[in-house]
């Protein structure tokens, strides 16, 4: 039996700021299947770049403002979320990202609501023993928890989450958008698209930009993304004399472009669980270099779409982009084997089939769903 009834829908995230998951889940909200989903976006923050798209297509955007887990405001807000779920009958609750989680899931098993799905979408590179005991209490208030990568996955296995269900859907890249525009020519700009926050590690870029200075001095850095580090990091290239070679352009909507100018994409992080940046990088035609840690070690094949390395390190980031640096040809055939890659593993078709395919089995298993379609006579 398929089901035939507009299922509602909320899709939690804590705002709309240009980042990998708010990104991710924008994309998700517009091309849901109108026909079969009424889809509402909710937020604790009214903001962000990916408001205004999220405004065309989402039935409405709600927010509940919270300002930490321990204030008494915070439990009335659950509570207003939990007679929102009811009045707009949802069906299905999709938490995104750690306060999501943490706020959204609880309030949607108080509303009776029939699906919920929590997310693991980073690998807690910057979160307490508590935030992470938080998080995985709210698990338990979930129906199913989605990992974007095996490393998230992972993860969620070593912490012992006890959902019912736990499943992977990967992310999604719309291949329309990236060009691929290199010709095997040298190799002069290297890029990053990151926002710049702790766990991207810009900084060991900016020493590797340095250490390469001398023997490369045409090499061009590009920073793409904004945050609170811009200053420090700012400070940092001056400290270490490569302000001019190293252009701070913050945020930026019309990355493919920057993407489709550039040679090398370099992603220093110390932790990633499934790097949009990265993805975007290699459908574009660009070799990458990265660490070796959590979802880059999936997404890139060593040797052949580019070269992993540990985290942290300037010495071998400087060593892996000269060898690149040294070898165009080289350079320019992992390139092409990054964006065949994406073609055949990812698209925001097969992400968003995956989601759909999940909410529609675990809508069929759920008698809270049953209950709540012949209540509303559908």
């Amino acid at each position: 039996m398929t089901i035939t009834a507009k299922v509602p829908v909320a899709i939690f995230l804590t705002s709309f700021n240009a980042g990998g998951t708010e990104r991710q889940m924008t994309e998700l909200i517009r091309r849901l299947d109108a026909d079969r989903y009424r889809v509402h976006a909710v937020c604790s923050r009214h903001e962000g770049q990916c408001l205004p798209r999220v405004l065309e297509r989402a039935a409405s955007v709600v927010c509940f403002p919270i300002h930490g887990f321990g204030r008494p405001s915070t439990a009335a807000a659950i509570v207003r979320f939990a007679r929102w779920c009811r009045r707009e009958r949802i069906a299905v609750v999709q938490t995104c990202d750690f306060y999501a989680n943490v706020f959204g899931l609880p309030g949607a098993r108080l509303a009776g609501v029939p699906v919920r799905i929590g997310s693991r979408r980073e690998l807690n590179p910057d979160k307490s023993d508590r935030q992470i005991a938080l998080q995985r209490m709210a698990y338990r208030c979930a129906t199913h928890v989605v990992a974007n990568s095996p490393s998230a996955l992972e993860i969620l296995r070593q912490e012992q989450v006890h959902t019912p269900q736990v499943a992977m859907i990967p992310n999604g890249i719309d291949l329309r958008a990236h060009r691929v525009a290199r010709t095997g020519g040298p190799v002069r700009r290297v890029i990053t698209v990151a926002n710049l926050r702790p766990e991207k590690n810009h900084e060991t870029l900016i020493a590797a930009a340095a250490l390469l200075a001398p023997s490369c001095p045409d090499l061009r850095y590009q920073i793409v993304g904004d945050g609170t580090r811009r200053a420090e990091l700012e400070a940092l290239a001056r400290a270490r004399a490569v302000d001019h070679l190293v252009e701070f352009l913050g945020h930026r909507d019309d990355v493919p472009a920057l993407l489709a100018a550039a040679d090398l994409f370099v992603l220093p992080s110390r932790s990633e669980a499934f790097p949009n940046g990265a993805i975007e990088a290699m459908a574009a035609g660009l070799p990458v270099v990265a660490s070796d840690v959590g979802g880059l070690r999936d997404l890139v094949d060593p040797g052949r779409t580019g070269i992993l390395v540990p985290p942290a390190d300037p010495d071998a980031l400087a060593g892996a982009m000269r060898s690149l640096v040294a070898d165009p040809a080289r350079a320019a055939a992992m390139g092409t084997a990054a964006r065949d890659d994406i073609e055949s593993r990812f698209s925001f078709e097969r992400m968003v089939r995956d989601f759909d395919t999940l909410y529609q089995s675990a809508l069929h298993a759920s008698q809270g769903w049953r209950a709540l379609t012949a209540q509303a006579g559908i």
